[in-house]
């Protein structure tokens, strides 16, 4: 009887050594699975223009996935100098700007094909370049003008957010330097904010408040400041 028992014992151990391999590796799998997975690599979107002559005559804007934006710019110290400055400043544009500008990338098809017009009849209008890159994809195009629809939205949002950056960057150099052109410089800001030529107002909202806070400037110029951060944010219309 102990000699039947001990050969059924031994005869029943590659089953049990195959069901002690199976739970563990249903272990290991389930310990794997519960691990977080690794993030991808998150995109960027670039957009560079190079125009000669005009103000800025170079400047670039970078969004990251996240909404973390860097501008810097090459642009006059003020409309009567020749003298140059770079300007560099670091904001996060809003869910909204950041979403859109992100699926005109994918309705772009990341920049592939053919994207500049071609047309050399048109005006210049400066060197553009978009840029994109993620864990799967490294594009980038330089066109004057596209035809492509999602191409044409991403320029005007991006020149959109430039002007609006530029406004910063006269604003910082008024307030320093020349107080009494803030009042016209706010109501020609005011005024391209209502008609939806410049966005996302809270990325110079630093400067504003600036001015705001400073009792030495006029009132109804902190009045306008306070105004233009009441706007909140926005997107660029058509031009």
């Amino acid at each position: 009887m102990i000699a039947f028992l001990s050969q059924r014992q031994l005869e029943a151990e590659p089953s049990r050594r195959l069901s002690y391999a199976l739970a563990m590796l249903l272990g290991c799998l389930a310990w794997v699975s519960s691990l977080p997975l690794a993030a991808a690599e998150p995109g960027t979107i670039a957009f560079t223009l190079d125009f000669p002559n005009s103000d800025p005559e170079h400047y670039s804007i970078s969004v990251q996935s996240d909404g973390h934006a860097k501008y810097e710019c090459t642009g006059k110290v003020s409309k009567d100098s020749e003298e140059t400055e770079t300007y560099q400043s670091e904001f996060t544009l809003s869910d909204a700007t950041r979403a859109r500008m992100f699926d005109l990338v994918s309705q772009a098809h990341y920049f592939s094909g053919k994207i500049d017009s071609g047309n050399k009849k048109l005006a210049f209008t400066g060197t553009k370049k978009l840029t994109y890159k993620d864990g799967q994809h490294d594009a980038s195009t330089t066109y004057n003008y596209s035809p492509i629809p999602a191409v044409q939205q991403l320029t005007t949002l991006f020149q959109g957010v430039a002007a609006t950056l530029e406004f910063g960057r006269r604003l910082t150099s008024f307030h320093h330097y020349q107080k009494l052109a803030l009042d016209d410089e706010l109501k020609r800001m005011e005024m391209q904010a209502r008609v939806g030529e410049i966005s996302e107002m809270q990325a110079i909202k630093p400067i504003l408040k600036e001015i705001y806070d400073d009792a030495s400037v006029m009132n109804v110029v902190r009045a306008r400041a306070q105004r233009i951060m009441d706007m909140g944010n926005g997107t660029p219309g058509t031009r």
